[in-house]
């Protein structure tokens, strides 16, 4: 652990107090102190508990959590160790979330780090990320839109690997017959996202 952060994390537990109220007391100082270069938390949604993570550039990650025994590791692994739960990072996206969940949001404005993924993975997230609510195309489609035509297996493999469903919404590729493909959340939320984008109970 980094020997400011831990200093912190020790001035901070040194002051008797609730749990909740020692945990912002620390992640407002690790904020103060530039020392929390990851906050994440748990958001409620109609899929499920999400776990999401952003850095100060913007999100970086937004997982099912209990399809995920550890979500927060791969961002570690990828971004930074220095992770810490500091929920008011997190409360643009989670007002997004409500709204787009309520279907009075049709475009996240969430900014989004894109760090983690590189070369054409991620520019088949960006052009996923420009699909418009309520439209779908294919792997083949974002392919070509990223670059590379005939690399519709791998714009698959990096729709697959997306650490930022909903918001780079990969539920909306679908397979060149129209069938569904894949889908990190499984098969039943790519149904339920498609079906609420296009107004369906």
């Amino acid at each position: 652990m980094d020997r400011d952060l831990e200093r912190a994390l020790r001035e901070a537990a040194a002051s008797p107090g609730d749990p909740d109220a020692l945990r912002a007391a620390v992640a407002g100082r690790a904020e103060r102190e530039g020392l929390l270069d990851v906050a994440y938390d748990e958001l409620d949604s109609p899929l499920g508990t999400l776990v999401a993570a952003a850095t100060p550039r913007g999100l970086v990650m937004l997982a099912y959590a209990e399809d995920d025994d550890d979500p927060l590791a791969l961002v570690a692994r990828r971004v930074s160790p220095r992770v810490l739960r500091a929920p008011g990072r997190l409360d643009p996206v989670r007002r997004e979330l409500d709204a787009y969940f309520a279907g009075r949001l049709r475009r996240f404005e969430t900014p989004v780090d894109w760090t983690p993924v590189r070369g054409f993975a991620r520019r088949v997230l960006q052009r996923t990320a420009a699909i418009p609510f309520g439209r779908t195309a294919t792997y083949a489609e974002v392919a070509a839109a990223a670059g590379s035509p005939r690399a519709h297996r791998a714009a698959g493999n990096a729709l697959g690997a997306n650490l930022i469903p909903i918001v780079v919404p990969c539920h909306r590729v679908l397979r060149s017959g129209g069938s569904l493909g894949g889908y990190t959340g499984g098969l039943d939320r790519k149904r339920l996202l498609l079906a609420l984008e296009r107004g369906e109970d």
